[in-house]
């Protein structure tokens, strides 16, 4: 049987189709790649959506916005000097995008301005930090992501 151009095109376009379709169907049936979505209540966090961006818009009119400091014993999470302490409320969600079971909250109760996240909490790597916060009945977000 004689080959020709055609013939080997056809062959080749082919066998690069089955390559593709191999992958696909490894990648979508094989335990090990995990497809989960970021977030688990993701359409529930969509309908609050509009309360963020207000509680943002108000963190930044501050003049003073959260700070965000590593020391030796953890990350201390700033809040302005302005500010009564004791009448801050809210909490401190930190995010790990590799591993959501590393994932924690820290509900925010404290006497001075700041808020001390412990070093053996925070592994190395990145961290995306939210801070939702309340002080007189007005409703603040601080957004930032960091490598520890």
């Amino acid at each position: 049987m004689k080959m020709n151009w055609g013939t080997s095109i056809v062959i080749v376009i082919g066998a690069f189709m089955a390559f593709i379709l191999y992958f696909v169907i490894k990648i979508s049936s094989d335990k090990k790649y995990n497809h989960d979505l970021v977030s688990e209540k993701y359409y529930e966090k969509e309908l609050v959506y509009q309360q963020d961006i207000n509680a943002v818009k108000n963190g930044k009119s501050l003049k003073e916005n959260i700070k965000l400091v590593k020391e030796s014993n953890g990350l201390k999470i700033v809040f302005p000097a302005t500010f009564d302490a004791q009448k801050i409320t809210g909490k401190v969600f930190l995010y790990r995008p590799s591993n959501k079971h590393l994932d924690f909250e820290i509900p925010i109760s404290i006497s001075k301005t700041y808020l001390l996240v412990p070093e053996k909490r925070l592994l190395g790597g990145r961290w995306n930090i939210s801070v939702v916060w309340k002080y007189n009945q007005k409703d603040y977000l601080f957004k930032e992501a960091i490598t520890y």
